[in-house]
């Protein structure tokens, strides 16, 4: 039987003596991501809304001699992202990994959507994207480092749509957009700023999915499965790490062929 990698000679060490701030690090693809960085050797910023959740990420977190730690902050405020990267500062370093997974639904049809919820999913999904971006950029260049690497998480449903979710499916398009623009501004600093457009990933918000749709769902996806979210966190190691250096603007659908 294969031996499951780094069983054998250990973790990858590619993220070794680097900052990393995570959004929505509470659960989900987050909780994935900050997990995968900090065995990769990364001090991980679990940043959520909901503390209690942060904490518990921040707890199943491997330490070694690396110091993670845990921020509140609503990344759709500009003040409270403001704040976030003023107070990770006490790290003597701004972040050089930052990856944007905070994300919400509020489902409805389109002729039944009331605009605050079409308004409150686009000022978490798109403009928390854009003020993380935004914030980390200008700290990075500030400091003067030579490098850095964002990664945004889009979804397949911005890219092929999907019903009851006109708010969800329009802030993760803008979200792959928005990376593509920030890529190009940001790479005469050296930041790099790529997309990951995940499929359906068993977690919490897939779960929210009637069965009878995800049923449908299953039968259009080759590899037959949900994604885990361990496999959404492995690439975003890859684009965190130097074995991307040469990758930005880029949108890596990571789908079983969903849509393909």
């Amino acid at each position: 039987m294969a031996a499951a990698a780094g069983s054998l000679s250990g973790p990858r060490l590619r993220l070794s003596s680097r900052l990393a701030l995570v959004t929505g690090g509470g659960s989900g693809i987050g909780r994935a991501v900050c997990r995968r960085f900090a065995e990769e050797g990364s001090a991980v910023v679990v940043v959520d809304v909901d503390e209690s959740s942060a904490e518990e990420t921040l707890r199943s977190l491997p330490h070694g001699d690396q110091r993670h730690s845990v921020f509140v902050t609503d990344v759709s405020c500009p003040q409270s992202v403001h704040s976030l990267v003023s107070a990770v500062q006490q790290f003597s370093r701004p972040p050089c990994v930052a990856v944007n997974c905070a994300g919400i639904t509020m489902d409805g049809l389109l002729l039944k959507m009331e605009a605050e919820a079409f308004e409150r999913v686009l000022k978490v999904n798109l403009m928390g994207t854009f003020l993380v971006i935004q914030a980390v950029a200008r700290a990075l260049i500030a400091s003067g480092a030579k490098r850095g690497s964002i990664v945004n998480l889009g979804s397949i449903v911005g890219k092929v749509g999907n019903l009851g979710q006109t708010n969800y499916t329009a802030s993760k398009a803008g979200v792959v957009a928005l990376t593509k623009s920030s890529a190009k501004e940001l790479a005469r600093f050296g930041i790099r700023c790529n997309a990951i457009v995940p499929g359906f990933i068993d977690t919490r918000m897939a779960a929210k999915v009637p069965p009878k749709v995800l049923e449908k769902v299953l039968q259009l996806v080759p590899m037959g499965r949900l994604g885990d979210a361990s496999e959404v966190a492995s690439v975003c190691a890859f684009l965190a790490s130097d074995d991307s250096s040469y990758i930005t603007g880029a949108s890596v659908e990571v789908t079983g062929g969903l849509f393909m």
